[in-house]
């Protein structure tokens, strides 16, 4: 049976007139993996610091069991700015002792990239004062993992993390026999490592069992039998429900409920994007060309970022972007925005970047913009229009559109500088949308957004008809709104991934090994002589073709599977249109082979 660590019994906290927690009871045992979501303000984080210890109750009490081991990471790291990474991680430990800790090594070559700590000036010796937030925030978790605990509590750890951190992280959680409480807006690590899930709403916590996808399926079957009120707040979960059944059925771990009840609820409910109709309205709005880059080098200072890149971003592609950090992905962005606002007279170090006569760009920075604080959250989006048009029939006054993304009615008379960070990003993000562009540059769009505001964000870049770029490391809502995956690998290369995020981490890791092994042996001499400059060019044009054949291989066989499905009484027609779902697949499976081959010459 297993022991139980953590007690919380009958616990309230009231902030000012508003109850956060009202009369909370929960327990933590041995084992348990819970993952704590909820809207921004709701009390996520006071729970944690309660569960831990760190903040008292109003009323009732958390008891831990005796001798409980605990690891704390708070939004706010209590590293000693005077001492190094070594002294803070390690204890100062020799070399020898440390090194040949499996522990250690794993954990400092998954959080910093390598045991020197490429990145850091002087490696473990460097000192911790001048580090910027996410450099200190990895030391803590590094320090925090190296520690044996029974119990690890976690206020999003998956921030400063890129890809291969967050993926590394989740595998390194799994395999601990400790327990973990984390608070994350991050679904996609949510269903890697959690096997509870607490929903803090509105001054209670509802509990239930599995990973982010057994959660929505449900917390859907929970409202569906309650019939609540909130239409469409059921409305989003729904779709985002229809979603994770029909895209990514691997995801759930197994099923907790009727799962004919789920299927149920998304019978009706169409899929999340109708990509044809969206592909034909933003070419009408955008004409044929939108972005094309031709032989382009991007440097930032005097570092070569990218190198002869030819890419096309075309109307209504969605594009997801993934790279190590420092690959150059923002830099890449960046360039193309400046040649959009300069109407091409501003290039890149290198090559040329053409932009659409019709192209109108909004572009999401990391760096939130400053707005005037005396403004009101109503007032800061009026000032870009008062009604938006969404696409497809869908039009928003602004006041409308400011509740889509949380703002309700009276928080929207709030003065701007009287909001948090997450709420200034979203505020961002809207004023963004009403300006009505046809091309989005998203940088790290889900920076302090909760997952609430990220499912009403998916929700109206569904319908969003026009060209759009997303830079983000949470990977599900990579996976949820873009159609395609490239990536910046850290070799000044620009790749087309075919199996997407799954397969940047696998080339990676080829990479990592090819790296490790290099150093280990002794130089060879080239195998054969290097691809000239109008090769690798001729290979980079074959590779769009080849990536556009992809696109409409994939639209036949989405049509395809639309008619199987409408005529599955008709055994001779679904056989025939099965036929060709084969052949398809052949075509496919022939022009991702080709597509390999030619993505080791370009």
């Amino acid at each position: 049976m297993a022991v139980n660590l953590v007690n919380v019994e009958n616990v309230s906290k009231v902030y000012g007139t508003r109850a956060l927690l009202d009369g909370v009871s929960l327990g933590v045992s041995e084992g348990d993996r819970i993952g704590v979501v909820g809207r921004n303000g709701d009390g996520k984080t006071t729970l944690i610091r309660m569960l831990a210890k760190l903040e008292d109750a109003d009323t009732g009490r958390v008891t831990h069991s005796g001798g409980l081991r605990l690891g704390v990471l708070t939004q706010h790291d209590s590293l000693d700015p005077a001492a190094t990474v070594r002294h803070e991680v390690i204890r100062d430990l020799a070399d020898h002792e440390w090194a040949g800790n499996a522990k250690i090594r794993d954990v400092l070559t998954g959080l910093f990239g390598g045991l020197d700590l490429p990145g850091f000036p002087q490696g473990l010796d460097t000192v911790i004062g001048p580090l910027s937030g996410g450099e200190r925030r990895r030391i803590a978790l590094a320090k925090l993992l190296i520690e044996e605990q029974d119990l690890i509590v976690l206020d999003e750890p998956t921030n400063h993390l890129d890809v291969e951190g967050i993926a590394w992280l989740a595998q390194h959680l799994r395999e601990r026999r400790s327990a973990l409480v984390c608070v994350t807006h991050d679904r996609w690590f949510l269903d890697q490592v959690c096997t509870r899930m607490w929903d803090v709403q509105r001054g209670t916590v509802h509990e239930y069992e599995g990973g982010y996808s057994d959660y929505v399926f449900a917390r859907a079957e929970r409202e569906r039998i309650a019939a609540t009120e909130e239409t469409k707040r059921q409305n989003l979960v729904r779709k985002e429900l229809a979603w994770l059944r029909r895209g990514a059925p691997a995801r759930t771990s197994k099923p907790r409920f009727r799962v004919e009840a789920a299927n149920d609820l998304i019978k009706d409910v169409p899929p999340p994007r109708d990509s044809s109709e969206l592909m034909k309205f933003a070419s009408s709005r955008l004409g044929k060309t939108v972005f094309d880059l031709e032989d382009v080098t991007v440097q930032a200072g005097p570092k070569v970022l990218l190198k002869h890149v030819t890419w096309q971003l075309g109307p209504g592609d969605r594009i997801g972007l993934v790279g190590v950090n420092g690959a150059g992905k923002t830099s890449l962005l960046r360039a193309m925005a400046e040649a959009a606002r300069t109407q091409g007279e501003t290039q890149p170090a290198g090559g040329r970047v053409a932009v659409g006569k019709t192209v109108k760009l909004a572009y999401l920075s990391q760096e939130v913009v400053e707005l005037d604080p005396d403004w009101r959250v109503l007032e800061a989006v009026q000032r870009v229009r008062e009604r938006v048009d969404l696409g497809k029939g869908r039009e928003m006054t602004a006041g409308q559109l400011c509740e889509t993304f949380g703002f309700s009615k009276e928080k929207q008379w709030t003065p701007v500088g009287d909001l948090s960070g997450g709420e200034r990003r979203r505020l961002q993000l809207l004023r963004l949308l009403m300006d009505e562009p046809n091309v989005l540059f998203l940088d790290e769009p889900t920076n302090d957004l909760d997952i609430e505001t990220l499912t009403q964000l998916e929700d109206l870049l569904d319908g969003w008809p026009g060209s759009m770029i997303v830079i983000s490391h949470d990977r599900f809502f990579v996976e949820r709104t873009t159609d395609r995956v490239f990536a910046l690998l850290g070799d000044a290369t620009l790749r087309m991934l075919p199996r997407g995020i799954d397969e940047y981490l696998e080339r990676r890791h080829r990479m990592e090994e090819a790296v490790a092994a290099a150093a280990a042996t002794p130089a060879a001499p080239k195998a054969g002589p290097e691809k000239s400059a109008a090769d690798q060019r001729a290979a980079k044009k074959e590779l769009q073709k080849i990536e556009r054949q992809l696109d409409k291989i994939s639209e036949k066989e989405t049509k395809l599977h639309t008619q199987i499905a409408d005529n599955a009484t008709d055994f001779e027609k679904v056989a025939r249109l099965d036929a060709e779902l084969r052949e398809l697949a052949g075509e496919r499976e022939e022009l991702e082979l080709r597509w390999l081959e030619l993505a080791e010459d370009a």
